[in-house]
């Protein structure tokens, strides 16, 4: 549903990058939220948050969850874009020569209720690289 819902508001918002590469890349977000985090309550839900740079026009896909931390980000971070073996999960952000990030999400009060996870996807990358 991730991939059908941002197809159609990155289709409306008239961005220029690549929309199956977006979508595909936060699909695995939500996924890597559900999987591993912890949904936020009421509801029993994780939100996915998308907007766009006017100056870059690249993408910030973020999604947030009610687990404040994230076992093997620097692994995550850090893969190689390259093809080994069957892609997975936040790989594509590195394929897409994204910019993976997170950091704990915090309440009116200032005290943490979980994390959010960011991709910067660039609107450019075609794949000749």
């Amino acid at each position: 549903m991730t991939r059908i819902h941002l197809r159609a508001w990155l289709t409306v918002m008239r961005w220029i990058g690549n929309v199956d590469q977006a979508t595909r890349v936060a699909s695995h977000l939500v996924e890597n939220a559900v999987r591993h985090g912890t949904p936020l309550q009421p509801g029993n839900l994780v939100f996915l948050r998308v907007f766009g740079f006017a100056d870059s026009n690249d993408l910030a896909l973020e999604v947030e969850d009610a687990l404040p931390a994230f076992p093997g980000f620097e692994e995550a971070q850090n893969q190689s874009g390259e093809v080994r073996g069957k892609p997975t999960g936040l790989w594509w952000v590195a394929h897409y020569r994204g910019r993976l990030s997170w950091d704990v999400t915090k309440n009116n009060d200032g005290r943490i209720v979980g994390k959010t996870v960011q991709a910067l996807i660039p609107a450019t990358w075609d794949g000749s690289e």
